[in-house]
């Protein structure tokens, strides 16, 4: 069993909430302080206000780019990544083009990936819950290709958080399958210490989640 501080250590605390205020997200940032999470997950316009908290900490600032599907134009991912690493951002979380990727559009897909892995260490989110097996395994391939430390599954949208735990599972195992090496990030709907580790059993390496306080709490009781 992981101890409390290295549980920390791989969960990126997350606060996508659309309706999130400026205090929310310092909210955020004062847990991954006083927690040591690995990390904290926010949406663009917020990297600023994380940075403003997280300035000089080991704690990475992570923007959440075009969700839920990456379908924004090309020059848009670009100028919003490169935004966000002026505002302070230390990594990416990148939306994979999802109908690109279905259409098999692949060359076009890389493509984009490579400029926007270019900008910072980059987590690319493949939208699994969007995917076929064989496709969960054809998006982490390009993943690889591209330069990504990491591939993700999920946002906060996508179908996978209507699935079962156990087939989030099964997705982690095919996306290693496609990108041997790779760091992989689960995230959705991961909200107890049950399912946190059922996916690092699984082969995750980082967990994106709203609730690491809570989980954590969960390990300490159990411990």
């Amino acid at each position: 069993m992981l101890s409390a501080k290295q549980l920390a250590k791989i969960i990126d605390q997350t606060n996508i909430d659309p309706k999130a205020t400026v205090k929310d997200i310092k909210k955020t940032c004062q847990e991954a302080k006083k927690y040591g999470f690995r990390g904290v997950c926010v949406n663009p316009q917020w990297i600023g206000a994380a940075y403003g908290e997280l300035r000089g900490k080991n704690i990475n600032i992570e923007a959440l780019i075009d969700p839920p599907m990456g379908l924004s134009p090309h020059f848009k991912r670009l100028e919003t990544c490169q935004q966000a690493k002026k505002d302070g951002a230390t990594e990416l979380d990148a939306v994979m083009n999802v109908i690109d990727l279905k259409y098999e559009r692949y060359d076009d897909v890389l493509a984009d990936l490579k400029e926007i892995c270019k900008i910072l260490p980059t987590k690319v989110i493949i939208g699994s819950g969007y995917l076929t097996d064989s496709e969960i395994v054809k998006a982490a391939e390009i993943v690889k290709s591209a330069g990504a430390f990491c591939v993700k599954t999920a946002t906060d949208k996508d179908p996978l958080e209507n699935i079962e735990m156990d087939e989030k599972a099964r997705h982690l195992k095919l996306m290693r399958r496609g990108a041997p090496g790779l760091k992989i990030k689960a995230s959705g709907k991961i909200k107890t210490l049950k399912d946190v580790l059922m996916m690092i059993e699984a082969g995750a390496d980082i967990i994106g989640t709203s609730n690491g306080m809570e989980i954590l709490k969960q390990l300490k009781a159990k411990n």
